[in-house]
């Protein structure tokens, strides 16, 4: 029978708050999504929408890294509450004062105000991201953190569950408002109960290199330089990172171009059900010895889905290879996060999770600016009635403006799998994986 310690209730309750304010956080983001496409009818503007997201957390994970390592981190979570709290506010006296037609024009300057103002409470919400990994390192023990990490990843996929239930029905039902409203009363209740919540900070000794102030970027790149192999593991994520803003880009235009908007946010909510089994199984049997490994196989399997399921143009195949794909999801997030906890100092995590997450989200942005025009201006032209594609597989492959997706995803899928196998026979990967194994703490009784 498991004894349930003090820290880990308090890990339960951070779980929960946490879990709720990103319930609001994703539901803001996948309704300002769904509503600009349905005003606007533009592909080219969810990609912008997906663009200014990855810019943002590319600029500000360094920075909101420095903030968790640098501030006690019932400040950092609260910090990030109040902050989204009052961007949303704003937002939605935006949305009451301008025109309704204002937003159905792409190119109007007051649309993008109340997006940006939006998407900057989303991203305000990513101290949290950074913050909780260092909190399974602060409130777990070491033989029981990927299990840990699984429990983080059923909260993620809990999330999108409700997330995407949430934005469809509330934006069908009448535009942002509800949504708007929804999220201030839930993140005032997140702040109340977190006042109540407890976390036990570790002391550090102020001549610790590892706990310098500020962001200590140089600091930062030093430790990760001496962990053999870590430099090309993020480098790796970087480059998955850059093929997934591709089906960031296009997921929900394509979804939505096969179904309405509430069947397509209620099939992200039963999809999302393979977010939660998923982490409940890491956390039920761990990730092994070998993670790093682990991670590198499963981005194989990833990529082939990604590869897979756009072959058909029917919502089936992908609501099949999206549930396999969240299923799998929970595997590589916890594996990557153990692998940080185990390599990398407590006192520098929050930076480390910072840098690894601006990094690895940095050529994301410039993928999912260039794909929405791409694919608006030439694969969806390329795939439709005379266009050159059409002509040469549209027998089979089908054509029109979904065909012109699913050419993208495709072919995005073929290089990932082929960019995955380069990885696994590289030398980096083999170091880093020895580096891993040698730290692995015994197995936890289960």
């Amino acid at each position: 029978m498991t004894v349930i310690t003090g820290h880990v209730r308090t890990f339960y309750q951070l779980l929960v708050n946490t879990g709720l304010v990103s319930v609001i956080n994703f539901s803001v983001w996948f309704a300002v999504t769904f509503w600009t496409y349905l005003q606007t009818k533009s592909v080219f503007a969810t990609g912008v929408i997906s663009g200014i997201f990855l810019v943002l957390t590319a600029l500000t994970g360094i920075w909101f890294g420095s903030l968790v390592d640098g501030h006690r981190k019932k400040t950092a979570l609260q910090g990030s509450a109040v902050a989204s709290l009052g961007l949303y506010a704003a937002a939605l006296a935006v949305y009451l004062a301008v025109p309704e037609e204002a937003f159905h024009d792409p190119a109007d300057a007051r649309l993008w105000a109340f997006v940006l103002l939006l998407m900057s409470g989303v991203i305000a919400g990513n101290i949290r991201t950074i913050a909780l990994p260092t909190l399974v390192t602060l409130l777990i023990d070491e033989d029981r953190r990927d299990r840990a990490n699984g429990l983080v990843g059923t909260v993620s996929g809990t999330t999108f569950l409700v997330t995407s239930v949430i934005s469809g029905v509330l934006v069908a039902f009448d535009g942002m408002f509800s949504i708007l409203v929804l999220a201030l009363v839930v993140l005032a209740l997140s702040i109340v109960h977190m006042s109540f919540v407890t976390i036990p900070e570790r002391e550090v000794a102020h001549d610790d290199p590892a706990a310098a102030p500020g962001v200590d970027l140089r600091g930062t790149l030093r430790i990760i330089g001496g962990v053999p192999g870590l430099p090309a593991l993020i480098l790796f994520s970087t480059f998955n990172n850059f093929l997934g803003g591709v089906f960031m880009a296009l997921a929900d235009a394509y979804g939505l171009s096969l179904v309405s908007v509430q069947a397509w946010g209620l099939l992200w909510g039963v999809l999302s059900t393979g977010f939660i089994v998923g982490g409940l199984l890491v956390a039920r049997t761990g990730l092994g010895s070998r993670p790093v490994r682990l991670l590198l196989l499963i981005n194989v399997v990833l990529w082939m889905i990604i590869l897979i399921f756009p072959l058909w143009a029917s919502i089936i195949p992908m609501a099949v290879g999206m549930y396999l794909y969240m299923l799998l999801m929970p595997y590589a997030e916890a594996a990557e996060q153990t692998i940080l906890q185990r390599v990398v100092p407590y006192e520098r995590q929050g930076r480390v999770f910072g840098l690894a997450q601006s990094v690895e989200q940095a050529a994301s942005p410039l993928t999912a600016f260039l794909i929405s025009p791409i694919t608006q201006f030439v694969f969806i032209p390329f795939m439709s009635d005379g266009g050159a594609g059409a002509d040469a597989i549209g027998s089979w492959f089908g054509t029109g403006p979904d065909r012109g997706m699913a050419l993208v995803f495709v072919l995005t899928g073929i290089i990932g799998v082929i960019a995955t196998a380069l990885a696994l026979a590289s030398r980096p990967y083999r170091s880093l994986s020895g580096r891993v194994a040698e730290d692995s703490p015994a197995p936890a009784a289960v």
